[in-house]
């Protein structure tokens, strides 16, 4: 179903809004949509909710599956803008996930498992958010791709990958408490094209709406305990979410683009699109998920 703005789709009311779980995609252009879109919907979401510009075409079979809000991604604040409006809207509880176009989610055993029995798994675990690790795609040969996005020739980097504690402003940045900052991927290797503020790795994409719970602009939430990687008693479920976001940024900003002839290096792999290939690089963990 198709509406004109976010207002009148949070004033609908949907399914997506109320029953869930709801993936929201935000289209920054026109790649590999179709392919985003039919990734969130084989994963198990019960709604997905495409935020894009009516001049972004997807497949009329996809049309017919998804709901479809127009809106303008880069006005100032959008995306946090947005996601508090539907956080604000969404039945209390709700699990609500969100990405960009070209970008994949995986979760531990997402070949024979769905998201819902993710999610199920974590309302049994006492967690209302997982931490997801957003690991960089490209092409290996840009040549043949310059905007470095291809499906078939997707590689990722196998190592490169660290934490830092992450500073607590308010105790003299003493780290906090079960809370990471994760940094790698072509952010770590090309990170004179990236600003500082947007190094990071680390999203919390996947979590439940509740009365005042808000997203900040550097991706993390207003409640601490959504920011956690796990609970005070054991380790949890994380999830990755393959993205070709970075190194599409990286190849159509004049800033970078003409620097850059290759993201391919000694630790480039191809991606299996299979979720123990992340999990075997520790990309990706089950927690006591087996």
């Amino acid at each position: 179903m198709k509406f004109a703005s976010l207002q009148e789709y949070m004033t609908a009311k949907p399914a997506g809004l109320t029953k869930g779980p709801l993936a929201m995609v935000f289209a920054e252009d026109a790649s590999e949509l179709d392919s985003t879109l039919r990734h969130h919907l084989d994963a198990g979401f019960g709604s997905v909710l495409l935020l894009a510009d009516d001049a972004l075409n997807v497949s009329a079979d996809l049309g017919e599956r998804i709901d479809r809000v127009r809106f303008d991604l880069f006005a100032d604040n959008a995306l946090t803008r947005a996601m508090n409006s539907l956080i604000a809207a969404a039945t209390p509880g709700l699990w609500m996930y969100y990405c960009f176009n070209a970008e994949y989610l995986f979760h531990p055993f997402c070949e024979t498992r769905t998201i819902r029995d993710l999610l199920t798994f974590q309302v049994e675990e006492r967690r209302d958010a997982v931490l997801s690790y957003v690991i960089d795609l490209y092409a290996d040969n840009l040549e043949a791709f310059p905007d470095a996005v291809s499906l078939e020739r997707a590689h990722l980097d196998k190592s490169g990958y660290y934490a830092l504690g992450r500073p607590n402003a308010a105790h003299h940045n003493h780290p906090k408490e079960r809370q990471l900052d994760f940094f790698g991927g072509l952010r770590w290797r090309l990170e004179e094209h990236v600003p500082p503020n947007r190094r990071k790795i680390d999203r919390i994409a996947l979590f439940r709406a509740k009365p005042g719970l808000e997203l900040l602009d550097d991706f993390t939430f207003s409640d601490e305990e959504y920011n956690t990687y796990a609970c005070p008693w054991h380790h949890n479920v994380t999830t990755a979410i393959a993205s070709f976001r970075t190194a599409k940024a990286l190849r159509t900003n004049s800033g970078s683009k003409f620097g850059i002839q290759s993201f391919f290096w000694h630790n480039s792999m191809p991606f299996k699109w299979h979720s123990q290939q992340l999990m075997d690089l520790g990309l990706m963990e089950p927690g006591q998920w087996f």
